[in-house]
């Protein structure tokens, strides 16, 4: 089944992108650079993939979205090798930048062709499915830097070889995805206007996602933690992904769309003002980062299902580029601003700013749901 393969082939692509993050980090925690300059040097990948996002949509026309998807796979593991050949900061700056370009290509592509393979009844169960294997691969990276550790070559050859797997699966896909000549035809410009809500919720999900993968575990550090541990806590926080995408999938084939996304960012919301009170005590700390990453992520499945429900054809594709643009946007914002934050209030930011975003995007929503808020999906 197609949308089983580009669901496998996204499942392994992640699991190198969750190992990333965390792995640079650790790295330069331990060269004794600031929050801020991890904060900054995060930010270069979603920089790339903002820079990157409209050419995507004009490149799958004219060559082909299939070539376009290799293309991105292949970039993205040089990119990734190259991280691990030149482990100097400075360097590291465009060679994120570069790897954030190539990465907005797969996701772009595969999140269009997800959307286009399935049937409007079930729509938000399979991108429950796709956002829990997504968040299995993002879990998943952390675990494994804790047996590779952050010295050497181990957890960079882990990551090259999830990208390999997952260009062998594209290539076994290249006959079965869909084809659409009409691709070009809306510029992702021109979508930006068309789901202002959708975007802003794409947006606060890129803050939340890069500066947590970022700066939790410097946060956890901070705590206290001892470096595993601190690796750990964000794999809880992934894991609430990997559980609860296809309960929030369900939901979204079952109530209104536009609702369940402005519960999502509230409930996310609460769970980033309650971390600092719970975060000594184990019984709640987990629970709590458990339940916040399920949310968090949340708002994104549920965008993406009204996403699929209201859109089709060139302006699918051009909304799935708006929808990499905006994560970018969130992304590059996120993590130097809660760096920042944290460097000017203490660790407590971290979870300040990210609840302060969550609650702005939960009030937009509402304001701009209307009839939305209260309309069930197609059956």
């Amino acid at each position: 089944m197609a949308i089983t393969g580009v669901i496998a082939c996204m499942s392994v692509f992640v699991l190198t992108l969750g190992l990333t993050y965390p792995l640079l980090a650790l790295i330069l925690v331990r060269a004794g650079h600031s929050e801020v300059t991890i904060g900054v040097s995060a930010a270069m990948t979603p920089l790339g993939l903002i820079v990157s996002a409209p050419m995507w949509p004009a490149l799958a026309h004219r060559f082909g979205a299939w070539n376009a998807a290799i293309a991105s796979v292949a970039g993205t593991i040089l990119f990734f090798v190259a991280l691990g050949v030149f482990q100097s900061v400075e360097v590291w700056f465009p060679l994120r930048f570069g790897l954030g370009v190539f990465i907005g290509g797969v996701f772009i592509i595969s999140e269009t062709w997800i959307n286009q393979l399935a049937s409007e009844r079930t729509r938000g169960r399979i991108i429950g499915i796709y956002t829990t294997v997504l968040s299995l691969g993002f879990a998943l990276g952390p675990v494994i830097l804790t047996l590779t550790g952050i010295e050497g070559w181990p957890p960079f050859l882990v990551g090259v070889s999830a990208l390999t797997i997952a260009g062998v699966i594209l290539v076994r896909l290249r006959h079965a995805m869909p084809v659409s000549g009409d691709e070009a035809r809306t510029s992702m410009l021109a979508f930006l206007p068309l789901a202002p809500a959708l975007l802003v919720a794409v947006g606060v999900f890129g803050y939340f996602d890069q500066a947590a993968l970022s700066l939790l575990p410097v946060y956890g550090l901070a705590h206290g933690m001892s470096q595993n541990l601190a690796t750990i806590a964000l794999a809880v926080l992934a894991g609430g992904n990997v559980f609860l995408q296809m309960p929030i999938g369900w939901l979204a084939d079952h109530m209104p769309r536009r609702l369940l996304m402005c519960l999502c960012a509230a409930g996310s919301a609460a769970c980033g003002a309650a971390l600092p009170f719970v975060i000594g005590h184990p019984l709640l700390l987990w629970p709590l980062l458990f339940v916040w990453g399920g949310v968090a992520f949340g708002t994104y499945t549920a965008a993406m299902a009204e996403l699929g429900q209201r859109f089709s054809g060139s302006l699918l594709l051009a909304g799935n580029a708006a929808f990499a643009l905006m994560w970018g946007v969130g992304g590059i914002i996120g993590p130097p601003v809660s760096g920042a934050a944290m460097e000017q209030w203490g660790p407590e930011g971290l979870p300040i700013t990210l609840a302060l975003v969550y609650a702005v995007l939960a009030v937009f929503a509402v304001m701009r749901g209307g009839a939305s808020l209260l309309t069930p999906p197609p059956r």
